[in-house]
């Protein structure tokens, strides 16, 4: 039974061999900051690249609400091909409503939970309004990855078991002009990990 003995070996081995490529993950922290130089809270950053992108899988169950005359939370991450729901949980109607190029749609005046949920399917930046409250601004952006988050309050990001390989990194910020483009720049991640700063042209009231 020489083969036998042979399968049984390499069903042994296999694990082993693998056991360096679980290693192989690096983590990225990234710290971002306005234009004056301070610490930027609540900016978005993600890593772009081909392999990310073959990487990503819808979101399940997640909506984006209205009340109190807000868009709630008024910025949204989900993944390419998440399906949102847009309940009105306030007592006047809302009409919802997107004229951006990453998604064109709108829900007319409504009360409750609309029949269906809206698709994004294109990554980008998606504006959102209200046809009937002017004041009312949201943002959906669509990341075309899985490795993504926002700063804490100190301006910080720390994103963990990333490959590593050749990415965008792209920073955004809700205070950016509407229809500003996240920022990118090249990052190589080594399996070491790498840190990385950004700095968007916003300004943020002094403390």
């Amino acid at each position: 039974m020489p083969a036998l003995a042979g399968l049984r070996r390499a069903a042994r081995l296999l694990p082993l061999a693998l056991l360096p490529l679980a290693g192989e993950a690096a983590t990225v922290e990234v710290g971002v900051v306005d234009a004056a130089g301070r610490p930027l809270a609540q900016a978005v950053v993600f890593l772009e690249s081909p392999a990310a992108a073959a990487q990503v899988r819808p979101l399940k169950d997640v909506e984006l609400a209205q009340a109190q005359r807000r868009f709630m939370p008024d910025v949204l991450l989900v993944t390419r091909g998440t399906s949102v729901d847009f309940p009105n949980r306030d007592e006047v109607r809302h009409h919802v409503y997107s004229f951006s190029p990453a998604k064109r749609f709108e829900l007319k005046l409504y009360i409750g939970r609309p029949a269906n949920p809206v698709l994004f399917d294109m990554p980008g930046v998606v504006v959102l309004g209200c046809n009937i409250h002017d004041d009312m601004v949201g943002w959906v952006l669509v990341l075309d990855t899985p490795h993504y988050g926002r700063t804490d309050a100190a301006g910080r990001l720390v994103l963990k078991d990333v490959p590593p390989g050749s990415y965008q990194l792209r920073t955004w910020h809700a205070m950016l002009p509407v229809g500003e483009p996240p920022a990118g720049t090249v990052l190589n991640v080594g399996r070491e990990g790498v840190q990385a700063r950004a700095q968007l042209p916003v300004r943020m009231s002094p403390p």
